[in-house]
């Protein structure tokens, strides 16, 4: 049982118990989301309102490397989340940034499962479209626009989660 101080420290503090290698199924990957769909849509919006030139310029540098890795094993990963974690920055709120590093790249449903309902020869096609919305983004966040920016994240994490909740219904029917 855990002592009182260890339990009130945890309630403080409750990010550095979320370890994001417990997050390894789809379920949890579907919790994380839901996360990220609350704490991107606001970062989206106050990156649109406070990002400057440097920093969209390093956010379209992560949608070039992520374009360039698409034909590539697992080449989209860190530039997924180099873009991710430059709205953080751009929003001006350390505290965006810390959730974004403590979540780190297994925040990506696809870093973590093995099931996909995309076939290996549409794979590329679903990276690519998946860059398409993160320029919908960088656009609106270049715009300034922070009502577009924040629809267009949120749209962005919804299709993730859509696509994760259908391949765990694959995964289920399969285990039928």
């Amino acid at each position: 049982m855990e002592s009182a101080p260890s339990s009130a420290r945890r309630a403080r503090h409750p990010l550095r118990h979320l370890d994001p290698a417990d997050v390894a199924g789809s379920m949890d990957a579907l919790v994380i989301l839901e996360l990220r769909i609350s704490v991107e849509t606001e970062s989206a919006g106050l990156a649109a309102a406070r990002c400057g030139a440097a920093r969209l310029a390093t956010m379209r540098a992560a949608l070039s490397d992520f374009a360039q890795g698409v034909g590539t094993s697992d080449g989209t990963v860190s530039p997924d989340f180099r873009f991710h974690l430059e709205i953080a920055h751009a929003t001006g709120n350390r505290y965006f940034v810390e959730i974004m590093e403590h979540l780190g790249m297994r925040m990506f449903p696809r870093t973590r499962l093995t099931v996909t309902p995309i076939p290996h020869d549409q794979y590329a096609d679903y990276l690519l479209r998946v860059n398409r919305e993160h320029e919908q983004i960088a656009d609106a966040i270049e715009r300034g626009d922070a009502d577009s920016a924040r629809t267009t994240m949120w749209l962005h994490l919804i299709n993730s989660r859509e696509r994760l909740r259908r391949a765990a219904s694959s995964d289920r029917i399969k285990a039928d």
